[in-house]
């Protein structure tokens, strides 16, 4: 080899220039995906507190201001699109170990786009268009064409949220840094009741029309539930009304009450597996259909009960309480219903949010006898609110307001005997069912049913908690947690009437609370063990639709309160626990504890 002196030399200053060149490029390509890196994040950060800004703006109804402000979202979300999918970016999701993170980062920074042109901005052109204003035509009726126009829209908007929230849900975070990973999580969590909200407008959206009469009138049967005898789905049926729905106007048709309609024998069908749950009851008396807290359950009984006795076909169920009458009376303000002194003696002349439920509730009883009174005044206080609801009179937002509030404290139910519609009906908590799509993932149950035959849980107050154990095996326990206390007076059996206590006809001491506690856990979970007050206590076991039922009763004299916990085993799904409760006469935030989570990271 004929090299000369010096050739190395010259070769390894090559190698040395090459080496440093690429070092060069490396540290420029470097610096730049770093110069990205920020950019993303400022664009990113600034549409943060837009975001909550943007929903409040649509809450409050503040269009120019949420367009105004989705505009400048869009703006920071094209910013960020811009730079997380620029040549050398793109090219830095295919390296080996971290690529993953760049990728990461492009899919934020494309959903943001995709969000605020696929969802945000169709749903604001939505609600210009059709603003609940528009919506109600100021004689009580409701444009059902207008909201028919909505649904494509409403739909498509749906429908990205949702893929969005699936794609990125999707993303492998294992080899993710944490500050990509963090943002991410961040963006799952808040999209997730987007979606789901954006799913339940896009159903309604759907069936509303039909729902309201828009192919034909339609007849609903109300049940008025009294949460002073409480009941799974709320309280006992003792007011009942007929509603007809058509082309969007609503009018009261009839009125009647539990009593009225008496007891049926034969008992009607029910499902064989919830009678050996809650007895034979269920078919027998319509203001024990709702012992079960499966209202698709509760409203077919009450259909086939009231249609045995009445000529009037019933294609819809729907069920209210008295703090739905009280949200309502928030919107419209005080109501007179005081006409004839000699039949309202000592009750008051004019109901408001603040006084109706315990008007309703306690106060009935006290200066009214008899049943048919105390019906004939609970039929003419309904009427009254129905009227000032139907007439048009309470302004669209806070109607609409009252009616969001009851729903989401589960204070309003509702059935539909065609069956496309109940199949939208079931996804959601407003159909109360407890199984299907609305009953999904970690879903527990605490229900109540009275035990005492009278109006005693007015006086009861209630609270439930879940205690989430996660362990080693993969599975998680959890334990379910209900204090009740009765408030009544020591002096109850003599003070309060015997239709409030009961007069210990039914085997419960007069002013003592007798509640059978039924608790579901998720499906194919096990309940392992109860305790009472700390004690280890027997309880009964069944299983109702693939999920573990637990039952027991309990006993307090006034003044006395009694706490359960009971234990679920195997649960295999990892999803946020969700958890309903019967509907009582306390706010809702009284009664849900903040869930406690116990070795779980």
């Amino acid at each position: 080899m004929n090299s000369k002196p010096g050739d190395f030399g010259k070769r390894r200053g090559k190698t040395v220039f090459l080496v440093s060149i690429i070092i060069l490029i490396g540290g420029l390509l470097s610096g730049w995906l770093a110069f990205r890196a920020l950019q993303i994040e400022a664009e990113m950060s600034a549409a943060r507190p837009l975001l909550s800004q943007f929903e409040d703006e649509l809450t409050k109804g503040d269009l120019p201001a949420a367009s105004s402000t989705l505009a400048k979202l869009r703006g920071h979300g094209a910013a960020s699109q811009s730079a997380a999918t620029d040549p050398i970016w793109t090219a830095a999701r295919a390296l080996p170990l971290i690529g993953t993170n760049f990728s990461a980062v492009t899919e934020l920074a494309l959903s943001s786009v995709e969000l605020a042109d696929g969802a945000a901005t169709p749903v604001l052109k939505t609600l210009e268009d059709i603003s609940i204003e528009k919506l109600m035509s100021g004689n009580g009726g409701i444009d059902l064409a207008a909201i028919s126009g909505a649904s494509p829209a409403l739909s498509s908007a749906a429908d990205t949220v949702s893929l969005t929230h699936g794609r990125l849900s999707d993303i492998e975070t294992s080899a993710l840094v944490p500050q990509i990973a963090a943002p991410l999580d961040q963006a799952i969590e808040a999209l997730a009741p987007v979606k789901d909200k954006l799913t339940d407008a896009a159903n309604a959206s759907k069936i509303l029309p039909s729902l309201l009469g828009a192919e034909g009138a339609r007849n609903y049967l109300v049940l008025v539930q009294n949460n002073a005898e409480i009941r799974a789905t709320g309280g006992l049926a003792g007011a009942l009304a007929v509603l007809r729905a058509h082309d969007g106007r609503i009018e009261l048709v009839t009125q009647s009450s539990g009593s009225a309609l008496g007891m049926f024998s034969p008992a009607i069908s029910v499902d064989p597996n919830q009678t050996t749950i809650y007895s034979n009851r269920l078919g027998k008396f319509i203001g024990d259909v709702n012992l079960t807290p499966d209202f698709p359950t509760v409203a077919a009984s009450a259909k086939a009960m009231w249609e045995s006795r009445h000529s009037e076909r019933i294609e819809g169920v729907i069920a209210i309480d008295p703090v739905v009458l009280a949200h309502l009376l928030d919107a419209s303000g005080p109501l007179e219903v005081a006409k004839d002194p000699a039949t309202t003696s000592g009750l008051p002349a004019t109901l408001t949010a603040g006084n109706v439920v315990k008007t309703l509730l306690s106060d009935v009883y006290t200066h009214l006898e008899g049943d048919s009174s105390q019906d004939a005044y609970f039929a003419d206080v309904s009427r009254k609110i129905f009227e000032s609801v139907s007439s048009g009179s309470i302004p669209g937002p806070k109607l609409l307001d009252a009616l969001s509030k009851s729903v989401s404290e589960g204070r309003v139910l509702v059935w539909s005997a065609h069956k496309p519609e109940q199949e939208i009906l079931t996804q959601n908590p407003l159909g109360g069912s407890i199984s299907g799509p609305a009953a999904s993932g970690a879903a527990f149950g605490v229900y109540f049913n009275d035990g005492t035959g009278a109006k005693m849980d007015f006086y009861v107050r209630r609270s439930v908690q879940l205690a989430k154990f996660c362990e080693n095996d993969g599975y998680s326990l959890y334990k379910v947690r209900v204090k009740q206390t009765n408030t009544a007076p020591p002096n109850a059996a003599t003070s309060l009437p015997d239709t409030v206590t009961g007069a210990g006809l039914h085997g419960v001491p007069a002013g003592f609370v007798q509640t059978n506690v039924v608790i579901y856990g998720p499906a194919f979970s096990q309940v392992d063990i109860t305790r009472k007050d700390g004690t280890q206590v027997p309880f009964a076991s069944h299983l109702h639709e693939n999920r573990p039922v637990g039952t027991m009763a309990t006993r307090l004299a006034p003044g006395q309160s009694t706490e359960l916990e009971m234990t679920f085993i195997t649960v295999v799904q990892d999803s946020p626990p969700n958890i309903r409760v019967t509907p009582t006469v306390q706010p809702v935030h009284d009664v849900w504890r903040v869930p406690e989570y116990v070795g779980c990271g």
